[in-house]
């Protein structure tokens, strides 16, 4: 036993000193390459700058290691121009990117000021229409927050906050207001809604429509003082005369009521006539044919005839009155005629 240990000692002593002069070769190999490096860099060198002249020859003494260090600094300049060069034309043309997208976002803020101010206009001819309506059906209009606060009545209020505020934000403001008086008129407008819905039966047993269906028609003939086209002399027209340059087109009931008479006559031609509530009768002249019958009930809208040529008549057209008793009216007063047409 005391002879194995002895060898596994001195078998450990052997591989300890290998290990430490082996590292301490690695050590002095790596400091004998720097050593040579130092040399190397350390070498010296002489710069001669011969002018062509006679002039003085300029002698500049440095060794590699300087040389080496200007080289990267020369790069490291030349790179860091060219990268902060680079870097400043694409912020240029950021900047002038957003400068023109600011110049856009101006006009079309511009162009929204312009159509906020229509819509102002829009506005104030709004409200003078719903004030006239309402005043005209007693319904009291609503006022808004801002006009019970100040006594102003309909839009001053938000007219005059037009006039203090500036720029974008008189705009909203505007914007504001404008949304808070339509909320306010949407109560008076249910109530005119209402009042139609419950009038709706009264509207259709007044001739309120037109008595042509085809939208092209024009006025030959005005209700009143005409120049007969036969005779040439003065006489009073007792209706209005629509034509449609053509025969076949619809004629409807203008109102709702009972047809009471169905016939042909020398002047009229083919004609109809309806009795309606409240004593109103209308006549509907030189029919080219009927769709009713003497008795028949109808409807505001239904179709009776179609427009015609017949009894004394120099070209297809309808030929209409509207009677209340025995008195015989305008009956542009009832429709929603254009009488230039």
């Amino acid at each position: 036993m005391p002879k194995t240990q002895k060898a596994i000692k001195k078998i450990e002593k052997r591989v300890a000193s290998n290990f430490t002069k082996g590292f301490g070769s690695f050590f002095k190999s790596i400091g004998m390459g720097f050593v040579r490096i130092f040399k190397v860099l350390d070498s010296k060198l002489t710069i001669m700058i011969v002018p062509h002249s006679q002039s003085k020859v300029i002698n500049i003494q440095t060794n590699i290691f300087a040389m080496i260090l200007t080289f990267v600094i020369s790069v490291g300049v030349l790179a860091s121009f060219f990268y902060f060069n680079n870097r400043s034309i694409a912020k240029n043309s950021e900047i002038s990117a957003l400068i023109e997208q600011n110049r856009e976002t101006l006009a079309s803020l511009d162009e929204l000021r312009d159509e906020n101010a229509n819509l102002f206009q829009a506005a104030k001819r709004f409200q003078t229409s719903l004030s006239q309506s309402l005043s005209l059906l007693g319904i009291e209009q609503l006022k808004t927050k801002n006009e019970v606060s100040s006594s102003n009545s309909d839009l001053s209020s938000l007219f005059s906050s037009s006039e203090m505020a500036s720029g974008t934000t008189r705009e909203v403001a505007d914007v504001r207001e404008l949304t808070t008086y339509l909320e306010d008129a949407v109560k008076p407008i249910e109530q005119i809604g209402k009042m139609l819905k419950t009038q709706q039966n009264l509207f259709t047993e007044i001739p309120s429509i037109c008595p042509v269906k085809n939208p092209n028609y024009h006025i030959s003939m005005q209700f009143g003082p005409n120049i007969h086209p036969l005779h040439g002399n003065w006489y009073i027209h007792k209706g209005i005369d629509f034509s449609t340059w053509r025969s076949g087109d619809p004629v409807l009931a203008t109102a709702s009521g009972q047809v009471v008479t169905v016939a042909f006559d020398n002047s009229f031609g083919n004609y109809i006539i309806i009795k309606h509530n409240h004593g109103m009768y209308t006549r509907y002249a030189h029919l080219n044919s009927f769709r009713v019958k003497k008795g028949q009930t109808v409807d505001q809208g239904d179709i009776i005839g179609t427009i015609g040529n017949t009894g004394i008549s120099t070209g297809p057209h309808l030929h209409y009155e509207i009677h209340i008793g025995s008195d015989v009216v305008d009956p542009a007063k009832y429709i929603n005629i254009n009488l230039s047409k």
